[in-house]
């Protein structure tokens, strides 16, 4: 009985003891240095993959995000231009209907005050021209007595060169002189240039050939010393310039 005994625990410690080694060697099997650092290079690769991916996808943003933004520049500075544009082209058909109306009023009585309008906001060389022009207006003004009231109707710019806008400025009038006591309306048109560059000045009135104080120069009389007729104001020519 005793030596089974001792034979079944022989039998049992080898048994265990080879459990045992096969037991470490598996340890070390599945910690082998060779596969872990295999598993190591092969994180590295997912991770430099994955940081090229990343920083394409933020490059992509940058430059999408550059592009709208000189989009979004490009179409504001346009936005821009038109708004000053539009500005520039009010203000000069506001310049050019604010002389209109100023210039078709006259008042035989009160001369000084309309050759002061007429050649208000002009420039140097303009008013220089209306005021020659205005003398002879007045040999023709003060013996029919005459009286004209106007009104601004509308302006509109016709061109523009390099900040120099020409406009037409509508004005409405009521004339009244010793031959028309009751009144006539007509409607006088301004061909103006103004001049963004010289301070908004009033640089040209229709030509050489404009028309002043009214709506068109009046029609030829049939006789030497006749009037002129009452249906326009009276209206010479400007000087050669």
């Amino acid at each position: 009985m005793i030596i089974r005994t001792e034979a079944r625990t022989t039998e049992q410690q080898e048994s265990e003891e080879s459990a045992g080694v096969q037991s470490r060697e598996g340890v070390v099997r599945r910690y082998k240095p060779g596969a872990f650092a295999g598993r190591l290079r092969n994180g590295d690769r997912v991770i430099r993959v994955r940081s090229f991916i990343v920083t394409l996808v933020i490059l992509a943003m940058i430059g999408s995000i550059g592009i709208l933004a000189w989009q979004l520049h490009a179409k504001t500075h346009d936005l821009d231009s038109l708004r000053d544009n539009a500005d520039a082209r009010s203000h000069a058909e506001q310049v050019a209907l604010d002389y209109s109306a100023g210039a078709a009023q006259m008042d035989f009585r009160d001369l000084a005050s309309w050759r002061s309008r007429l050649t208000s906001g002009t420039s140097d060389e303009l008013a220089d021209r209306l005021t020659h022009a205005a003398s002879s207006m007045e040999q023709i003004i003060t013996p029919l007595q005459w009286v004209s009231t106007a009104k601004p109707v509308a302006a509109k710019t016709i061109s523009e060169n390099n900040g120099s806008y020409t406009v037409s400025a509508f004005v409405s009038v009521l004339t009244t002189n010793s031959q028309a006591p009751d009144g006539i309306d007509s409607t006088a048109t301004y061909q103006l240039t103004v001049d963004s560059r010289d301070n908004w000045k009033i640089t040209d009135i229709g030509g050489d050939d404009a028309a002043l104080g009214g709506a068109g120069t009046p029609p030829a009389s049939s006789s030497p010393g006749a009037p002129p007729s009452v249906e326009t104001p009276p209206a010479p020519t400007l000087p050669p310039r």
